[in-house]
């Protein structure tokens, strides 16, 4: 499981970014996946998750857990 900060959730958006403690590029996070796991996350938030790739290809942050 990775480890990360929030770096902003918008969920009139749907969705936000997560910002891996090991660094590299921002994950996205979907508001389901927020719904999911039952967390309400706001900027500066911990949070563990795993990394899947989505639809579009890029990696995305699942099976979050405050």
């Amino acid at each position: 499981m990775h480890q990360g900060t929030v770096k902003w959730f918008d969920e009139s958006r749907g969705y936000g970014f997560i910002a891996p403690d090991e660094g590299g590029p921002d994950v996205f996070v979907h508001a389901t996946e927020v719904r999911k796991a039952a967390l309400d996350l706001a900027e500066g938030d911990r949070v563990a998750f795993e990394i899947e790739k989505g639809r579009n290809g890029k990696p995305c942050a699942v099976r979050l857990q405050g």
